[in-house]
C-alpha cells in the first residue's frame, strides 16, 4: 500500500491522476472520468471542507464505526461495484480539470500536513483514527479508482 503522507508515494498518485485524460473510460463500473475525481475529492471535503456535507447523526455513526469501518481503514482492496455511500454518489456532470486540480491539492496538502497531523484526528464519520487507518483510507480509495481508470 502507498503512503499517502510520503512525498514519493504522493508523486506516484499525482502521475497517475496526470495519466488520466477527459475521455478516460473506466474498466468497470459507470462513473465518467469527471464524477469519478469528484467522488474521490468527496474523502477530502469531509476532511477540509466539512461544511459541504451533513454530519451524520448518532445512529448513523454509530452504524458506521460498527460495521463500516473496519472495511474502510484496512489494507484489503475494494471489490469492483462495491457500494458507495450516498454522500459519494456524483449525478451531475464536472469540471474534468476543476475536480483533477483539486484531488491534486488536496493530496499534496494531505502529504505536507503529513501522518502526525492525522494521528487520533477525527474522522467525519468513523470517530477517531490512527494515521495508519487515514492513510490505508486514502490511499486505498485512490488506488481503486484510477485502477478503475486503467491509470
Amino acid at each position: 500500500m502507498k503512503n499517502i503522507f510520503d512525498q514519493a508515494d504522493t508523486s506516484h498518485f499525482i502521475r497517475r491522476i496526470n495519466a488520466l485524460t477527459e475521455d478516460s473510460f473506466p474498466k468497470w463500473g459507470v462513473m465518467s472520468v469527471d464524477k469519478m475525481l469528484a467522488h474521490c475529492n468527496v474523502t477530502y471535503e469531509l476532511i477540509y471542507e466539512q461544511e459541504k456535507h451533513k454530519k451524520p447523526g448518532l445512529l448513523t455513526k454509530w452504524i458506521l464505526k460498527k460495521f463500516v469501518k473496519s472495511k474502510v481503514v484496512s489494507e484489503t482492496p475494494y471489490k469492483h461495484n462495491s457500494p458507495t455511500a450516498a454522500m459519494f454518489v456524483i449525478t451531475d456532470n464536472k469540471s474534468f480539470e476543476e475536480e483533477k486540480k483539486r484531488i491534486i491539492g488536496f493530496i499534496q496538502k494531505t502529504q505536507q500536513l503529513g501522518a502526525d497531523a492525522f494521528e487520533g484526528k477525527e474522522s467525519f464519520n468513523f470517530g477517531k483514527l490512527s494515521a495508519t487507518e487515514w492513510n490505508n483510507m486514502m490511499s486505498k480509495h485512490l488506488d481503486h479508482h484510477l485502477q478503475q481508470f486503467g491509470v
